[in-house]
């Protein structure tokens, strides 16, 4: 699930995607001198500018250079193999998974991750995983850099990941392993994930907790417990919202104690977010009282948790909410619930927000936990109509998720659509529903 960009599907994996303007396999030959040169500065611009041309003939030799003495060299060579979309690549690249150096070792996961999701490394390896975790931090409904649904993911490439996520000597790696491993929805790597999650090391802790929420496997739950006692505020507070996703309910009473009692309000917050994720009938005197608070994401979960916990009778304060809160993000958690619990009235608002900048991947994300009850999903249809592009295409994303065999026909005519990005999504829905439904 990715706006503002197409993700691969197992149609490219086995292609090598040529930029405008490659170079001929002559013009690939003629870099062997800088290759074979003494001098490492040398074979790293040779290797530098072997990768622009992103010529086929070049695979091999980029392939030879990831194991070059110079780490340099090796850096170069694996962000010029993650320019390349062809099986041949992934062996390379987990060998670099091994490499005594963090950034070439980083880079090289990286590349792997790309491989499936489409956003490979760009040379500034710091900036792309500071951008995911800025995602991943604050929700996980959110967070949606991942692989579409039925990528079939090599199972090396896992293995390699796993074996970098162990290896805590290279701790800056070990956790961009764990960040992968959830983009991948590596549901094997889980055991290793929740080993990590209890690591003295906080930024591995808090990935292996984000990857966790996001393969969703919920045998992992009731194993994170303990965390929600952990000393580290950080730890503590993604393992708050994590058992929330993996729907502990074990976890109601512990969460409710941080959220009503806890003196850090960072916590209290995202204590909030794991009940409202659960939904539990008993915390709906919370919930309530939560939808009346100053702090607008606190009124944000009240509202989700409401929603959740399926009681008509917080129809009336919901709709009273809907009419006083001037927060956009509050009355859109606002419209799901209500949506949630039955009433129709607010579902137009949800579909139009599919096209706003700020909040559309958050409609998307309330629509696809709606449409995953089968009585709803055939209210979305007639909105695929809709004259906006923007409503369209999020619509895609949602049956991508959602949908089922009867999504099948709506998804072929808007595989048509003459808007190219509506077209593409369609397909990527289109990909993803079939092997649903077979």
């Amino acid at each position: 699930m990715k706006r503002g960009g197409v993700l691969l599907t197992s149609v490219c994996l086995g292609l090598i995607l040529l930029r405008p303007g490659a170079a001929s396999s002559q013009t690939a030959g003629g870099q062997g001198q800088g290759i074979e040169s003494p001098d490492a500065n040398q074979r790293a611009r040779a290797a530098r500018e072997l990768a622009k041309t992103s010529d086929p003939s070049s695979l091999e030799t980029l392939a030879k250079l990831v194991s070059d003495p110079s780490p340099k060299v090796r850096r170069e060579a694996v962000l010029g193999l993650s320019a390349i979309r062809a099986a041949q690549v992934l062996d390379p690249l987990i060998t670099a998974t091994r490499d005594q150096d963090a950034k070439v070792r980083s880079l090289a996961i990286e590349a792997l991750a790309g491989y499936y999701s489409g956003e490979g490394p760009r040379g500034g390896i710091v900036g792309f995983w500071q951008k995911t975790w800025g995602r991943a931090k604050r929700r996980f409904v959110e967070d949606n850099f991942r692989v579409d649904p039925g990528v079939p993911i090599a199972p090396k490439v896992v293995t390699a990941l796993v074996a970098a996520l162990n290896d805590t000597t290279l701790i800056g790696p070990a956790r961009e392993a764990a960040a992968a491993l959830g983009i991948l929805l590596a549901r094997q790597a889980v055991p290793d994930l929740v080993k990590a999650a209890y690591s003295p090391d906080v930024g591995l802790a808090v990935e292996a907790l984000n990857a966790l929420g996001k393969i969703q496997d919920r045998s992992a739950g009731p194993q994170l417990l303990n965390l929600l006692d952990s000393e580290s505020r950080d730890v503590k507070q993604q393992a708050a919202v994590t058992v929330g996703i993996l729907k502990v309910q074990e976890a109601v009473a512990k969460l409710q104690a941080i959220y009503e009692h806890n003196p850090d309000k960072g916590t209290r917050a995202r204590a909030l977010e794991g009940l409202a994720y659960l939904g539990s009938p008993a915390s709906v005197p919370i919930f309530h009282r939560a939808l009346w608070r100053s702090e607008d994401e606190l009124r944000i979960f009240g509202a989700e948790g409401l929603g959740r916990a399926g009681q008509a009778s917080a129809l009336p304060d919901l709709e009273k909410a809907a009419l006083a809160d001037r927060n956009a993000d509050a009355r859109l958690a606002i419209a799901f619930a209500i949506t949630s619990l039955g009433q129709m009235d607010h579902l137009n608002d949800l579909v139009a927000e599919l096209d706003a900048r700020q909040r559309g991947y958050v409609a998307e994300a309330y629509l696809v936990e709606l449409a995953r009850q089968p009585q709803f999903l055939p209210r979305l249809y007639p909105f695929l109509d809709s004259g906006r592009a923007g409503v369209r295409r999020g619509l895609c994303t949602v049956l991508m998720y959602a949908g089922d065999a009867s999504s099948l026909a709506p998804l072929e005519k808007l595989s048509q659509d003459p808007n190219t990005d509506v077209a593409t999504e369609a397909l990527r829905a289109l990909r993803a529903v079939r092997l649903r439904a077979a």
